[in-house]
């Protein structure tokens, strides 16, 4: 009965050590995340690559973000920046549209308000990095029409060249769906996540995912 009563406390006692002297729990690393309207596609590799390492955050400012996702590299680039993937930017019509294929000279004159006044020509603005890219490879330096209209992102440019026949419109290729077509590849650029510092740890791993 003794031995018993022995063998028993030992067991209460292995339990009670093994609840006590378990490894306690680490909470997910919090990672913030910005993304341009352009880059925003690849916020689904982020979540993928996230799933068991990191709960994203959101944010709204790039310079708040462990992370920035973005198109072509900025003027000023402040930080690290790593190549994720590669977008092509075009230039779009609807698909019943009068524009067929354009050259060079024929987009700039186009944008710059120079040809058929009944067409629609629709922009973003400056400060968006798929202007930048149009902006370079397209109009260099020139001043697009004072009468374009401006889109805020690339779903409501695509939302109106699939609404209006008359419109022609820049759309990084994967916004392109719908009634569109192409009448002008204006670059292919790479699409970047940025950090302000050198990645460590998880915003490492991250990036390491978001490469492959």
């Amino acid at each position: 009965m003794r031995r018993a009563i022995h063998y028993t406390l030992i067991t209460l006692a292995v339990l009670i050590s093994s609840c006590s002297t378990g490894t306690p729990q680490t909470s997910p690393k919090v990672v913030s995340v910005y993304s341009s309207s352009s880059a925003a596609p690849w916020l689904a590799d982020v979540y993928t690559c996230s799933e068991s390492i990191a709960v994203v955050k959101r944010v709204d400012d790039p310079s708040s973000a462990d992370i920035a996702l973005r198109i072509s590299e900025p003027d000023f680039l402040i930080g690290f920046a790593f190549q994720i993937d590669e977008e092509e930017i075009l230039i779009v019509t609807h698909r019943q549209s009068p524009i067929q294929n354009l050259t060079l000279d024929e987009a700039q004159a186009l944008f710059m308000g120079l040809v058929d006044p009944s067409v629609q020509v629709w922009v973003y603005d400056p400060t968006e990095d798929v202007f930048g890219v149009f902006d370079q490879f397209v109009m260099k330096g020139r001043s697009v029409s004072s009468s374009a209209n401006i889109a805020l992102t690339p779903q409501q440019m695509s939302d109106v060249l699939n609404a209006e026949s008359n419109t022609v419109g820049i759309l990084p290729r994967h916004w392109k769906a719908g009634d569109m077509r192409e009448v002008f590849s204006v670059a292919s650029v790479p699409v970047l996540a940025i950090t302000q510092s050198e990645p460590q740890g998880v915003i490492n791993q991250l990036i390491g995912c978001l490469q492959k």
